[in-house]
C-alpha cells in the first residue's frame, strides 16, 4: 500500500492482527491461527493471508483443527477473499456450515474525524466504558475478558473513548491504529441514550483521535444483518471494502458475532 492508496483485503486483514490482538497464535503455511478466551470472532480464528494454491490444504485444517482441540476451543475458520481456492468446499465436507457474514467498512480518515469535547480518550476501558459496553447485544463472560486484557497485547497505540452527555456516559468506542489503518470497535449507545446521533459523535471522535496517530484510512467490521450499524457507518461515508463469512462445524454452538 503506497501512501494515499486505498488498502486492499490483504492489507486490511494485516492491520487486523495489530488492531484486534489475540494471546496465542500460529502460522501453518499461509493460515494464522489465533486464539483467546472464546469470544469475539477475529481473535478466535484461523484465516488466509495469501490465496495462492495450496496443495495440502486438507492436511493443513486438520492440523488447525487440532490446535483448537487442544486449547479446548471449537475450530473456526474466517473465509475472506484470501482463501486458498477449495477451502470452502473443503470445510462443508467436513461437517462445517456459515455463520455471521460480516461486511468490512473503509473511508478516508479524513473525511469523517471530527473532535468532540465530550470525549474522553483512555489507554484502557475503564468501569464506565464496560458498564456502557455491557448494554450492547450479545455481551459474554467471554468477550468481557478479552476486552479487558486487550490492552496490554497491544503493539501499537489504542484507545478506549467513552462520550458524555449531561454529566453520564452516553457512548462508547474503541479505536486502534496501525500505522495508515485504524479500526474502530464495541460501539456501543445505552438504550437510554439512543437516538441522538451520538453513535455517529463518538466515530467521529475515534476517527479524530487515530487521525493524530498518523491513520490515514478507517475501517469496522459490521454484522450484514446489523442494517442499522450499516446504515450509520455508510451515512459518514464509509464503503464496503470486501466482506468475509465464518465457518464452523454443526455440532459446535458459538454464539452469534455482532460488530459495529
Amino acid at each position: 500500500m503506497t501512501a494515499g492508496e486505498a488498502p486492499d483485503p490483504r492489507a486490511l486483514e494485516r492491520a487486523t492482527l495489530s488492531t484486534i490482538p489475540a494471546p496465542r497464535i500460529a502460522f501453518d503455511g499461509p493460515f494464522v491461527v489465533r486464539a483467546f478466551a472464546g469470544g469475539t470472532g477475529r481473535a478466535n480464528a484461523a484465516s488466509s493471508l495469501d490465496p495462492a494454491p495450496d496443495p495440502v490444504l486438507a492436511q493443513r485444517v486438520a492440523r488447525i483443527e487440532a490446535l483448537y482441540a487442544a486449547h479446548g476451543l471449537p475450530p473456526r475458520f474466517r473465509s475472506t477473499p484470501l482463501d486458498p481456492a477449495g477451502l470452502a468446499p473443503l470445510l462443508a465436507a467436513r461437517g462445517y456450515v456459515e455463520k455471521d457474514e460480516t461486511v468490512i467498512l473503509l473511508a478516508p480518515i479524513g473525511a469523517i474525524a471530527v473532535p468532540d469535547p465530550a470525549a474522553t480518550a483512555l489507554p484502557a476501558p475503564d468501569a464506565d466504558w464496560m458498564a456502557v459496553t455491557a448494554t450492547a447485544e450479545h455481551q459474554t463472560p467471554a468477550r468481557r475478558r478479552e476486552k479487558e486484557a486487550t490492552p496490554a497485547l497491544l503493539m501499537v497505540p489504542g484507545a478506549w473513548i467513552t462520550l458524555h452527555d449531561a454529566g453520564e456516559p452516553a457512548a462508547v468506542i474503541s479505536v486502534v491504529a496501525a500505522g495508515a489503518v485504524a479500526g474502530f470497535f464495541d460501539l456501543a449507545v445505552p438504550p437510554t441514550h439512543r437516538r441522538r446521533g451520538l453513535a455517529a459523535r463518538a466515530v467521529r471522535a475515534a476517527a479524530h483521535w487515530a487521525q493524530a496517530q498518523g491513520a490515514q484510512w478507517l475501517f469496522c467490521q459490521v454484522a450484514a444483518a446489523n442494517t442499522a450499524s450499516l446504515a450509520l457507518n455508510t451515512g459518514l461515508g464509509m464503503a464496503e471494502a470486501y466482506r468475509y463469512r465464518y465457518l464452523l462445524r454443526a455440532q459446535d454452538s458459538v454464539p452469534p458475532l455482532r460488530f459495529g
